[in-house]
This record gives structure tokens, C-alpha cells and sequence, in this order.
């Protein structure tokens, strides 16, 4: 296994990965973000459908994370552009008081999209926070990980479909 980071170069300073040599494949990547809720603001949440002031909580939570994936490129400084085929979001209570956002990005490309997924995860988990904020400032965005990643050279979790 090679053990160096990819994006230094042989002096250690930061470059971006050419990726020109490598086969294009199809390429997909899982992640998921947990937003926990106060008892009573996940109670109030749930009783309105998930609408606050500012209005369908989800449904703006998957838009932002939609274009958050889409720009990634443009927030980390080495990844590459990529025009993703596919951004999905999963979004549900897992229990009373946490709330999971999962989003699944794929691509048939040179490079990976697990940075897409997490991005897209992760401004999906702001914007909740964003749109019910006015409930509580209490809320914690708790986590943030890379289920599974698949059509690279090194695959991580059950791709979906495989579980």
C-alpha cells in the first residue's frame, strides 16, 4: 500500500492529482451527516412535517446539498471539477431526537466522488441547522463520514445496491 499523500508532490509541496493516465469507471460514493435535535425542537419538528418558518426544511436541505456537490471543486482546493450524473439524498429521522442526511453521488469518470458526497452531506446538515435555528442554537451537527466509496482503486463499504 502506498503510504504517501497524494496531493504533495516529491519536495511535499501541494499539487493536485493528475489523473490523465487513469481509465474512466464508474464511480459512486455514500455519505451521511447527523443533525441532533433538542426533545422539544425534533418533537416540533416532526408535528409540522419538517416545515419551520423559513419553510420545507428537507426539501431546501437537498437543494443546498445539491449544488454543494456540484461546486465542490470550488471549495476544496484539489479536487477536480466533475460534472456528477447523479446526487440523491436520503434524509429521515433515525431516532426521536437525530435526524440522518445521506447522499449518494455518482459519476463515470477518472476520479472519485467521495468528497462530492461528504460536501453534499455536510451543507445538506448546515442548511437544517440554518433552517431551524430560530427553534434552538442547541442543535449539533454530530457527525459527518464517508459510508462506502466504490470504482476507484480502492473501494470502501457496500456500494449501494450491494448490502
Amino acid at each position: 500500500m502506498d503510504t504517501r499523500l497524494s496531493h504533495l508532490d516529491e519536495s511535499g509541496r501541494p499539487r493536485m492529482v493528475d489523473v490523465a493516465d487513469k481509465a474512466a469507471t464508474r464511480r459512486s460514493a455514500t455519505a451521511r451527516a447527523l443533525v441532533r435535535f433538542p426533545a422539544e425542537v425534533a418533537a416540533e419538528l416532526q408535528r409540522t412535517g419538517l416545515r419551520g418558518k423559513k419553510g420545507a426544511i428537507i426539501d431546501t436541505a437537498i437543494v443546498a446539498g445539491t449544488l454543494a456537490a456540484k461546486r465542490t471543486h470550488e471549495l476544496i482546493p484539489f479536487c477536480h471539477p466533475l460534472a456528477l450524473e447523479r446526487c440523491d439524498f436520503a434524509i429521515e429521522f433515525v431516532s426521536a431526537t437525530e435526524l440522518a442526511i445521506r447522499c449518494e453521488v455518482g459519476i463515470t469518470h477518472k476520479t472519485g466522488v467521495e468528497m462530492e458526497a461528504l460536501t453534499g452531506a455536510s451543507v445538506a446538515a448546515l442548511t437544517v441547522y440554518d433552517m431551524c435555528k430560530a427553534l434552538s442554537h442547541e442543535i449539533v451537527i454530530a457527525e459527518v463520514s464517508l459510508l462506502a466509496k466504490s470504482g476507484g482503486r480502492r473501494n470502501v463499504g457496500a456500494a449501494e445496491g450491494e448490502e
